[in-house]
């Protein structure tokens, strides 16, 4: 950049106390000071809060008085917040891309709490970079591609149907494609809902006829997904049905492809003895009315889950499942001995604490076990089995002759959902299931845009929590479809073609598969789908020609940071020396 070039520009920034989570400990008068003193900084403040309303308007005010043409906002994290300033110096005049920001918060006071001198002049270097780089920062315009408003829904249980339904009520065409013959998936294997003991069969039948009746929504069972390409508001879904092949168009797609029980294979001798049998199993025997009134009934929980090794976490609904099938058992056959064995009991929430005092006081014995001294299940007499288990409240070793024991497992991820998770470039968390990108900020959102989460596939949950959860993934969904288009940031990569040899290495490495090698009248030549780019750079630091840059994250951009950082650094040896001297 020329010389007179940097004259006409003027940056303001905006340094934030963030209450006393900044403040606290980054001595923030003399980082605004500081700020001061830099190239190109014209005026330089400090606000308690730059993301209220008082800030974020002293922004757009600051902007007009001072003939700003860049902004730097040094504050929390631009995970929760960067949009928000954008949005701001947009309402200014300014284009986004002449907004730059640096986190004070969780790279200086949060981790040197104890060292605010140091904690201080870090936030000086990094307001310092961010400087450095926005006097490179250039405006930016973003591509709108089209959506089109039709969407498709993987999986027919209950979540996929709500998600369905939700999206047809709203106006948009919807395909559900089920792996099943029937729609319903889990639940058309249980027998009550808990905490109301409704009919789960009448919920599923009503919900069918509305999915069957509603105009808006085509189904297709007996399906599954064969392929997918493209990107927000142009999937293109390869889907293999009793027909054969058929390719369609989408504009969003949600996943709601659901999860199923652990089989306990070698625990408690399950599939060895017939009178060991999993949840699952045991709401169709109450189903199908196929229970022999037993004397005594043992259920045992966290069978499989809540392991040091393998499968850690709580599948949050075995609790109450165990509880509501015990308490079914004592209505059907009050004469029979129920017991539930468990390490810690999760009835979160009024209407479960509630559903667990009733079912205790229906005379459902509940029974403490300790995860260092597991029960046992081993041969009793006259056919039966002999639960033995060490009661933690008791202090001895009880043997309870069963006549049926009952296993509750977590939830797991399935084969179809593993072979999912590539197609669609959306990761898998540590326990197998589908990984949101933001737990609080985007938590039925993918990290590539258009495609949504609803339902088990994303974690163990009730019914309840799942419905919520579709009616969440529909309304995400609905957004883009609604306005007919969608805008790609400008963050994306460039490619220059005459450096380009074609090799197609970026191709190969790119997660979202936003780039393609084409051939073109020069031969090979990669090209960047810009709607798909999420300007992560992989492409760009895979090159071996050097042949593709970042948009906002140009090799200038980033150099001028790091000199600026090492000049700082070489200031402050310098320094040293002189003082040791």
């Amino acid at each position: 950049m020329l010389e007179s070039d940097k004259e006409m520009l003027r940056v303001g920034v905006f340094v934030c106390h963030c209450g006393v989570n900044i403040g606290g400990v980054v001595d923030v008068p003399e980082v605004v000071e500081y700020s001061k003193t830099l190239p190109g900084v014209v005026y330089a403040e400090r606000n308690l809060y730059t993301c209220s309303s008082d800030g974020l308007n002293g922004i757009k005010e600051a902007v007009q008085k001072y003939d700003l043409n860049r902004v730097v906002v040094a504050s929390c994290t631009p995970r929760t917040h960067e949009s928000l300033f954008k949005t701001t110096c947009e309402e200014a005049g300014l284009n986004k891309y002449l907004f730059e920001m640096t986190n004070i918060r969780d790279q200086c006071s949060w981790v040197h709490m104890h060292e605010p001198e140091k904690a201080t002049e870090k936030a000086k270097d990094l307001v310092k970079m961010a400087v450095a780089k926005s006097l490179l920062n250039e405006s930016q315009e973003e591509l709108e591609t089209e959506v089109k408003p039709a969407a498709l829904v993987i999986g027919g249980g209950i979540a996929g149907m709500t998600a369905a339904l939700s999206l047809a009520n709203q106006g948009f065409q919807t395909h559900l494609v089920e792996r099943e013959s029937e729609l319903g998936g889990m639940l058309r294997g249980l027998y009550k809902l808990y905490p109301t003991d409704a009919d789960a069969r009448a919920l599923i039948s009503q919900i069918v006829d509305d999915i069957k009746s509603n105009d808006m929504i085509s189904v297709s069972t007996s399906t599954v997904v064969e392929d997918i390409k493209g990107y927000i508001g142009s999937y293109e879904v390869t889907v293999r049905g009793s027909d054969g092949l058929e390719e369609l168009k989408f504009g969003t797609i949600i996943v709601a492809t659901g999860a199923e029980e652990l089989k306990p294979n070698d625990l408690y001798g399950y599939g060895k003895n017939e009178r060991v049998i999993t949840q699952l199993q045991l709401e169709e025997v109450l189903r199908e009315n196929r229970l022999e009134k037993p004397e005594k009934v043992v259920m045992i929980q966290c069978v499989g889950a809540r392991e040091e090794k393998g499968r850690s976490y709580c599948s949050r609904i075995c609790c109450m499942t165990a509880i509501k099938n015990a308490a079914v058992i004592r209505d059907l056959s009050p004469e029979t001995d129920v017991y539930i064995l468990y390490r810690d009991l999760q009835t979160y929430g009024k209407d479960y604490e509630e559903y667990h005092r009733k079912t205790r006081e229906k005379g459902v014995k509940f029974i403490r076990y300790s995860p260092e001294t597991p029960p046992e299940v081993l041969p009793g007499p006259n056919g039966k089995v002999a639960v033995k288990v060490f009661h933690t409240v008791l202090g001895e070793e009880l043997s309870i002759p069963s006549d049926l024991v009952v296993l509750s497992t977590p939830l797991v991820q399935h084969q179809d959902g593993r072979n999912l998770s590539p197609m669609l470039k959306v990761p898998l968390d540590s326990d197998g299931f589908f990984l949101e990108a933001h737990v609080k900020l985007r938590p039925v959102d993918f990290a590539t845009d258009g495609i949504y989460l609803c339902g088990t596939a994303h974690g163990p949950k009730s019914i309840d929590e799942t419905v919520a959860q579709a009616y969440a993934a529909a309304s995400r969904a609905s957004i883009p479809m609604s306005r007919g288009k969608v805008r790609a940031e400008a963050i994306t990569s460039v490619v220059d073609e005459e450096s380009c040899i074609g090799c197609g290495l970026c191709e190969e490495v790119c997660p979202f598969s936003a780039i393609r090698v084409e051939m073109t009248d020069k031969g090979r030549i990669a090209r960047t789908i810009t709607a798909s780019c999420k300007g992560c750079g992989v492409c760009g630091a895979g090159c071996p020609q050097r042949a593709i840059s970042m948009c906002h994250f140009t090799d200038e951009q980033l150099l001028a940071q790091v000199v600026t950082l090492a000049e700082s650094e070489v200031k402050l040896l310098t320094l040293d020396m002189l003082s040791v001297g």
